[in-house]
């Protein structure tokens, strides 16, 4: 399939993104801003990496998961925001079709992931907690592969369907898009062919990718608290508590976020709130995420003492 031809015989060879803001006294700023915060996040993860791989007590099921977490959380805002970079230093704001169907894909590629990988890291507390005697045989080595590998076909299989449909429609009309990088919403507004199919297929997506992992995630963690609530001392439910706040607390959030993105298909008006939103899902959730399981985490601090000190 040429994802270069619009459908007519037409060729849409570029689209315009307008970016955070138009305001030039603000570019040199939001750059400064964005680059520390992307430099943060990159650091922030592969610390979180380097930690799980050299200490051999991160060596469990958990930490494995986390470990990949926190691989999606650079390719999702490595995605994103060194071409937002681009945009505050350069007058030109155009980026080509294929790019844009590009950077959509990956971005969905890499959320998708993400919902499923904290799905298999809810089902992960829930075995660890409320079935104990099992939980090693059932998260062996090539449980724990084949979780992320499952993981990784049904993100790619939902990111190459919604760029297979986009790249049908047509866009004969205006190609400016009011955001800072290249998502469905935004797209549809710019179609002057049909996109009935398209929501319908994110319809669909977003109850297979959002509402059955959340309703999953809500299943085990009632398991968890019912188990919890019969351990007899406080310091035990509390030790229990702790090793599942920080995901649930990243759940939270990007569940939280998401949904409020993708609700509001067709909203011209709120393409500013879109923004804000998109700086939450593809910046600030990648950024919070190690600081949020680290920060509560002394096996984590330890280890991250270590491989920052080499002690």
């Amino acid at each position: 399939m040429d994802l270069g031809s619009s459908g007519n015989g037409s060729l849409a060879t570029e689209f315009v993104l307008l970016g955070l803001t138009q305001a030039p006294a603000l570019q040199p700023l939001l750059f400064a801003v964005f680059l520390c915060a992307y430099a943060a996040t990159i650091g922030d993860n592969f610390s979180i990496l380097a930690a799980i791989i050299v200490e051999p007590k991160l060596h469990t099921p958990m930490y494995f998961f986390l470990g990949n977490l926190s691989l999606l959380d650079v390719g999702c805002i490595t995605v994103i925001v060194p071409a937002m970079l681009r945009q505050f230093v350069s007058t030109d704001r155009s980026i080509s079709y294929r790019s844009c169907l590009s950077q959509l894909f990956f971005f969905h590629l890499l959320a998708g992931a993400d919902c499923f990988l904290l799905t298999v890291m809810a089902y992960d507390r829930y075995l660890a907690i409320c079935q104990p005697l099992t939980y090693s045989t059932r998260m062996d080595s090539g449980g724990q592969k084949a979780s992320v590998g499952v993981t990784w076909v049904c993100s790619l299989a939902n990111a190459l369907i919604h760029t297979i449909a986009l790249s049908t429609l047509k866009f004969c009309g205006p190609k400016v898009i009011n955001h800072f990088y290249c998502d469905l919403p935004q797209l549809f507004q710019l179609s002057c062919s049909s996109t009935q199919l398209n929501e319908q297929l994110l319809f669909v997506a977003a109850a297979f990718m959002a509402v059955v992992p959340l309703v999953l995630i809500s299943v085990s963690y009632a398991h968890v608290v019912a188990a919890v609530l019969r351990i007899r001392s406080a310091e035990g439910r509390k030790k229990a508590f702790s090793t599942c706040s920080s995901h649930l607390t990243v759940v939270g959030i990007f569940y939280g976020t998401g949904v409020f993105s993708y609700m509001r298909l067709g909203s011209a008006e709120a393409s500013d709130k879109d923004k804000g939103v998109g700086i939450f899902i593809t910046v600030i959730n990648p950024m919070l995420n190690p600081l949020i399981y680290s920060l509560r985490n002394p096996d984590v601090q330890g280890a991250l003492r270590r491989v920052l000190t080499g002690r």
